[in-house]
């Protein structure tokens, strides 16, 4: 008995080392970058659409930034200054949008979908990674289920005062951020509030980007503007 246990915890013992020195399969990342394999995907689920916000709901303003020089980047990243998101994120926009007009507020849009050689190039020019998705996983902006955003006042069309610029590096871009003005965490925190109530969670380290529930269900795409 007691030679059959010896045996029996060597064998074991055998298999744990060999478990340990055998090499983890990664998972390979799928990105779509083929226009026909996305229209085949639309198809067969009309959620996968990535629909383009202002045709969607035309009262949203737009500032989208890295069609321009004016970001971290400094650089013109799009050609295209347009922003799309996928039909179920494109629906909660729409309702968000509706209810801060009845407060006198409105959306103002800096980033929506974006292709992942985009994600690539800013992961090569960040100087805090932190703050710019990794290209080894993808960011959900990738996915068309993440949206960078601010709150304006509908009378005068100027961005409600929030406690940092967007695209900001510093600490008080978290969404939790204490050391801010009151008007500023007043304005922060009801944007994350009304986000949260159709799907949209905040990003703990930048009060302007929103996530969908579901981005699990998206795949990662590389699709330039200029096909959609």
């Amino acid at each position: 008995m007691i030679k059959f246990n010896l045996l029996a915890l060597v064998f074991f013992l055998s298999v744990a080392v060999n478990a340990q020195n055998k090499p983890i399969a990664i998972k390979k990342l799928v990105v779509v970058s083929s226009y026909n394999q996305y229209l085949a995907s639309v198809k067969s689920n009309p959620s996968n659409e990535l629909v383009e916000i202002k045709k969607a709901i035309p009262t949203i303003k737009l500032d989208i930034r890295y069609a321009t020089r004016n970001n971290f980047m400094q650089q013109v990243m799009y050609k295209q200054a347009r922003a799309f998101a996928r039909k179920p994120v494109v629906e909660s926009l729409k309702k968000i949008q509706k209810e801060l007009n009845k407060k006198g507020y409105g959306l103002k849009i800096f980033d929506g979908y974006r292709p992942y050689a985009i994600t690539v190039e800013f992961y090569k020019k960040a100087s805090d990674k932190n703050f710019v998705a990794n290209p080894a996983k993808g960011s959900k902006h990738n996915r068309g289920c993440a949206v960078d955003l601010t709150l304006i006042n509908l009378k005068t069309g100027k961005e409600l005062v929030m406690p940092t610029p967007y695209d900001s590096f510093s600490a008080a871009a978290a969404a939790k951020y204490e050391n801010v003005s009151p008007e500023a965490r007043k304005n922060r925190d009801f944007l994350i509030a009304i986000m949260a109530k159709y799907q949209m969670n905040v990003l703990e380290n930048e009060w302007w980007h929103y996530d969908f529930s579901g981005w699990r269900n998206y795949d990662l795409m590389d699709i330039p503007f200029e096909k959609l």
